[in-house]
């Protein structure tokens, strides 16, 4: 083990840190593994009462560096072996993984507001966390505001002593939009300062669009980040999970939460994202932005469309703000594999057109998620989004004829020839 850490003390990149990891936890040493193992046991033996003891009385302590394994809903080595990865990966000190994204948005959430605290949030959101932000969490005596973050006096909004939590999305679902996180965390800082600890606000950022490989929340000073390892993270649609990636001083809190929410992660699940997903994220991502970037310039000329969003072109809102924030650890501009558009006409050409894809293309599929090795479309509006009132959709920043297209690995000839030809019927 003295030479496998010496190695692990270089100056590594984070592609290769992806495919490696950290060859070990602190609960197994499987460093003579080139594939780490898979673990498949829900309870583990202990030798002694005492021990035992020990393990439920140090569960979740921070300044524990070798758990005591006796349950896997606390935690198991596989799960923490893919924390250990996750982490290396969105440049945090710790991440803590769960049985999905929303188990990791809930149980961030309900970990640090509590009653009477009020959450603000950018008003356009993924539909689901729309739906736990507005109709659970003030059953449970906490409020949300809703707002454009990237334009509201912040210094103004957090006068209000009851703001705990600032939540947003880093490349918003589904419109694109990006939200300039510096500006967050220096008014997030300001107000700080005349805080105690227990109520100084946090800054949480889900950053599932665009992916650790696109860009590192913490980097830029935000608190938690949270991912959706079922999309990107796993890549090929058969594994769900989440993840919170954060400063240790907030690990044991996540994880007593996970455990008595019951939001763990399964180990099959765990040890599919981290030897197939992660080893292949950064080689995923590349190529499909490669065939989003040729598919939004197919779509920006065609005399069907009427509206098209996407980072790496000229013409998109928030052109400045991608070049400062999307970027891979190597410096590359990453405008990333999702597209947003809307076409000309009414909803019907709008129904007609995902209609004729479903129906009639190879290589794009009308389905939900997102982040897949295969090219996605759907409405969101009708869809993924459908927990907004419609009266509400405008307001929140969605077109309800917006079209998203999450974009896969497949020949880029057969993407562009499927939407071709559904265009040309419409």
């Amino acid at each position: 083990m003295a030479n496998k850490k010496s190695l692990l003390s270089k100056k590594v990149s984070k592609r290769t840190q992806s495919i490696h990891g950290e060859h070990t936890t602190s609960a197994w040493d499987y460093s003579h593994h080139i594939i780490p193992p898979l673990t498949a046991s829900t309870t583990f033996r202990l030798e002694s009462l005492q021990r035992g003891a020990e393990g439920f009385n140090q569960f979740g302590n921070p300044k524990n560096e070798t758990p005591i394994l006796i349950y896997d809903r606390l935690d198991e080595p596989t799960t923490l072996m893919l924390e250990e990865q996750l982490k290396i990966m969105e440049s945090a000190e710790c991440a803590v993984s769960f049985g999905s994204g929303m188990g990791a948005i809930s149980t961030t959430i309900l970990s640090f507001v509590k009653q009477g605290q009020k959450v603000i949030s950018h008003k356009t959101l993924y539909g689901c966390t729309y739906s736990l932000l507005t109709s659970w969490m003030p059953k449970f005596g906490v409020e949300t505001e809703l707002c454009n973050l990237n334009d509201t006096d912040l210094d103004e909004a957090f006068k209000d002593k009851s703001v705990r939590l600032v939540y947003c999305e880093s490349v918003c679902n589904p419109n694109l939009e990006i939200i300039d996180l510096e500006r967050v965390v220096k008014a997030i800082a300001k107000a700080n300062k005349t805080r105690k600890d227990d109520n100084k606000i946090l800054f949480a950022v889900d950053n599932t669009f665009a992916t650790p490989w696109g860009l590192r929340p913490i980097e830029w000073g935000v608190d938690i980040v949270i991912q959706s390892l079922t999309k990107n993270m796993s890549g090929f649609g058969t594994d769900m999970g989440g993840a919170v990636m954060t400063a240790k001083k907030y690990e044991a809190t996540l994880k007593l939460g996970r455990k008595d929410f019951g939001a763990i992660i399964n180990p099959f699940s765990a040890w599919h994202i981290m030897v197939y997903g992660l080893s292949t994220q950064s080689l995923r991502f590349e190529k499909q932005q490669e065939n989003a970037m040729a598919i939004a310039k197919f779509l920006a000329k065609s005399k069907k469309v009427e509206k098209i969003f996407y980072p790496g072109l000229e013409s998109f809102p928030e052109k400045k703000l991608a070049k400062k924030y999307l970027k891979t650890p190597e410096g590359k501009f990453a405008p990333g594999l999702m597209i947003a558009f809307t076409l000309k006409g009414d909803m019907k050409k709008t129904a007609k057109f995902v209609d004729d894809i479903a129906k009639n293309s190879y290589s794009i599929t009308l389905a939900v998620s997102l982040g897949l090795n295969k090219t996605l479309i759907e409405v969101p509006g009708y869809m993924t989004h459908s927990a907004y009132p419609k009266d509400k959709l405008d307001n929140c920043g969605i077109d309800p004829k917006l079209i998203r297209l999450s974009v896969g690995l497949e020949s880029i000839d057969d993407l562009i020839g499927d939407l071709e030809e559904a265009l040309g019927r419409v």
